[in-house]
């Protein structure tokens, strides 16, 4: 389907969600922030190239001073004791920061800097021109909700992202237990400035969160059972592995269990608390319609995800026009495979046949993750024909941790760190095998590993000859986008040669234009979370179990999940537009290139060089 290029955002974003990354960048090993300042040369002795790339790497420092969880995320110890910081004081004087930025540069020559370079001027503006846009609803956005917020993004932290390779490492981890109650302190202050302004997650959310943080709490040292809790688990796995003494490692052992409850209990009871407070108070409804100004701010989240100026209504329509489109592919599904009845009842066989599903157990699961590990690798032996850039980085299976399946996504990808010290991570959530039928194994696996994220997210940041702020740009119809389109882009690989898997590409195609349709029915149509799951169970053969918690998710993070098909439709709309205009001179590994190669960017801006690529090859 065509997007209309007006409908493409010239003010697209530059986000570097600092305190949200899944993704991991370069560890230079210091113990204090970088500095070019040094080995620069004077001021006025610079071309204007030079003083825009210290403009780059200074204010990409800055921001890394001012992040300890980023710092964490690229391998940088310097606050490694710490936790970032969410107060509105905080949040002020990031926004006083990026207003001096625009003005700052805002002074540099243009006319003097190559085509890259101005290129990354205009993403540099561009984000914080959307970032002060953003700020007009800063407290619109759920502080917490059940699908990822303080209460699980902190054991999962701690379990993923803090490395522990010395006592010294072993120490910070300890100060972190210890600094989660102020951490919590500043979160329970965000829910009450939105409380006082009418902001709330929907009811049936805070019973998800109390749950999953007396998951964390429970276990050993937090009570009298015999299994450890997820936390003293990981941290006693992490300082065995350290060449210690037994003394010195039960030394560090006591003082993370004091830690655990002195601080962490105490700060998740109150947190606790909090949750079951507001549940009290949050009003009827799922949308976001339900707040102040909500239909301002879901259009501010629609343009945000999408990079576009779509309406609700127009998304909504375009997921109506795909839907339908889909369901005519899956019926020639139908007749491949000689199934007689309606489409409805051929998702009901899909959803219930014992052939598509493994079982519910351990072994069930170590399957699941043997197999797709295997599609990867066999995907990444075609990949010469369709690409020139591939990543160096290392990608792994993993299954979701055991603390945070019941609330988690389906399927998630977690960057890999520029030194090489951790791979790139597709999750797969195997809480319950019926929900990932293996006739989605292939179509989840592109997406979510090689060609999609990994491919993507990977490639971004070994890119040379761009500034590093660039690499970690969020541009969700680009990044997900590119998943979903990569899914399709298999079957022109040659992939799919059984027709339920096929079958399963089309499916997780169907759930996304559905997206489209849920999303913005739940938020500006006064859709109920049960009329949204209802949508789904009837459109799609997924159990309903996956309805539930999708549409759960969709209404924690409002708009996010109109991107990906969004995305799509650009992707593939530039690419036939290229072929039909090219011909014979159209090549597969070269437009993959020019969409990969400045890292993310928005839909305006991949078109403009796309259409530079094909005229270039005229």
């Amino acid at each position: 389907m065509h997007i209309p290029t007006q409908k493409i955002l010239k003010v697209s974003a530059i986000a570097i969600a600092i305190s949200g990354l899944m993704a991991c960048s370069p560890a230079p090993q210091s113990t204090s922030p970088a500095t070019t300042a040094d080995t620069e040369r004077p001021a006025q002795m610079q071309s204007e190239s030079e003083r825009l790339a210290a403009f780059f790497e200074r204010t990409f420092q800055d921001d890394l001073k001012r992040s300890p969880q980023f710092q964490s995320y690229l391998g940088i110890k310097w606050d490694y004791d710490k936790w970032g910081d969410v107060s509105d004081a905080f949040a002020d004087e990031t926004i006083a920061i990026a207003k001096n930025r625009l003005q700052e540069i805002s002074q540099f020559d243009t006319s003097k800097l190559s085509e890259q370079e101005q290129m990354s001027i205009r993403l540099f503006k561009l984000g914080i021109q959307r970032d002060l846009e953003n700020d007009k609803y800063r407290h619109h956005t759920y502080i917490v909700h059940q699908f990822r917020a303080a209460h699980t993004s902190v054991p999962s932290f701690l379990i993923n992202i803090h490395r522990v390779t010395s006592v010294d490492d072993a120490k910070a981890y300890i100060g972190r237990l210890d600094n989660v109650k102020g951490y919590f302190d500043q979160v329970i202050d965000q829910m009450q400035l939105r409380e006082n302004l009418g902001v709330f997650p929907p009811k049936w959310a805070y019973d998800q969160m109390i749950e999953a943080s007396q998951n964390v709490i429970s276990g050993i040292p937090f009570d009298s059972s015999d299994k450890p809790s997820t936390l003293w688990k990981d941290f006693s796995d992490k300082v065995d592995a350290l060449d210690l003494s037994e003394s010195e490692a039960e030394a560090l052992k006591g003082e993370a269990k004091a830690a655990l409850l002195t601080s962490v209990k105490p700060a998740y009871e109150k947190l606790i608390a909090a949750f079951a407070h507001q549940k009290t108070v949050s009003p009827e409804g799922d949308g976001v319609w339900r707040l102040p100004d909500g239909d301002k701010w879901y259009q501010n989240r629609l343009n945000w995800f999408t990079t576009t100026d779509l309406t609700a209504d127009e998304v909504h329509q375009i997921g109506v026009e795909n839907v339908e489109r889909i369901h005519n592919a899956m019926r020639d599904i139908m007749k491949q495979v000689e199934f007689t009845g309606t489409l409805q009842e051929f998702f009901e066989f899909m959803r219930t046949d014992e052939q598509f599903y493994y079982p519910n157990t351990d072994e069930g699961r170590d399957r699941y993750l043997a197999e797709a590990t295997a599609a990867i690798d066999t995907m990444r032996e075609a990949l010469p024909d369709y690409f020139g850039l591939t990543p160096k980085a290392p990608m792994v299976v993993k299954r979701v941790e055991a603390f945070r399946e019941k609330s988690a996504g389906k399927a998630f990808y977690q960057n890999p760190a520029q030194d090489g010290s951790r791979p790139g991570i597709y999750y797969a959530n195997l809480y319950d095998m019926n929900a990932m039928p293996t006739y989605q194994m292939e179509a989840l696996a592109y997406h979510e590993g090689i060609p999609g994220h990994h491919m993507q997210r990977a490639i971004a940041l070994e890119l040379e000859g761009i500034p590093q702020f660039q690499k970690f740009l969020s541009f969700t119809a680009y990044t997900e986008g590119w998943g979903l389109y990569t899914e399709e882009l298999a079957k022109d690989m040659g992939f799919y040669k059984d027709p339920y898997s096929d079958f399963g590409r089309l499916a997780m195609e169907l759930w996304r234009a559905c997206r489209l349709v849920v999303d913005t029915g739940i938020h500006a149509q006064k859709w109920s979370r049960e009329e949204a799951i209802d949508y789904l169970i009837q459109n799609t053969p997924n159990p309903e179990y996956d309805a539930i918690k999708a549409i759960e998710r969709y209404i924690a993070m409002p708009g996010q999940a109109t991107a990906y098909m969004i995305g799509k439709l650009k992707i593939m709309e530039l690419r036939e537009t290229a072929k039909a205009t090219l011909g014979d001179k159209f090549s597969y590994p070269e437009f993959h290139d020019v969409v990969l190669k400045d890292g993310p960017v928005p839909l305006s801006v991949l078109e403009e060089k796309v259409n530079q690529w094909v005229t270039g090859k005229l």
